[in-house]
């Protein structure tokens, strides 16, 4: 796999991977600069959900039919000093639909465990979280 990435000006950049899509990526402001794309650990938290999410869904497969919703929120604490790295990310789930909880459960555990390649590269503590149909959900 390999992605390309060029400075386009300022503090901006846009990346374009084998799949052939770009992505712009600038600073913020108190950075420099334009907000001219998403930062680059918001793109790394997104990447994360993004990898669990197509995981979970794969795995789901069988019940997609049953759910209606399904949005990841990603919030992450960094480091103050830098390189500000991640230190904890928690990833809640919110799933709406006619499944049960230790379904979804088992879906997020595989994902994490054994298929997501972005939370394995990672060095964070990763915290996972499930409300389904608006009730949070242990994962017992």
């Amino acid at each position: 796999m390999r992605v390309s990435t060029t400075w386009t000006g300022g503090r901006a950049f846009t990346a374009v991977g084998d799949s052939g899509y770009s992505i712009n990526m600038d600073a913020t402001p108190a950075y420099g600069g334009l907000e001219q794309g998403a930062t680059p650990t918001e793109m790394l938290l997104g990447s994360l959900a993004g990898c669990i999410g197509i995981d979970v869904t794969m795995i789901l497969r069988p019940h997609l039919d049953q759910i209606t919703k399904i949005d990841i929120i990603t919030d992450g604490t960094r480091k103050e000093e830098a390189p500000k790295g991640f230190t904890d990310i928690d990833v809640t789930f919110i799933v709406d639909g006619e499944i049960d909880a230790k379904k979804v459960w088992r879906a997020i555990h595989l994902g994490e465990e054994k298929y997501c390649s972005v939370s394995d590269s990672l060095k964070a503590n990763i915290n996972y979280k499930l409300v389904l149909n608006g009730e949070e959900q242990s994962a017992d």
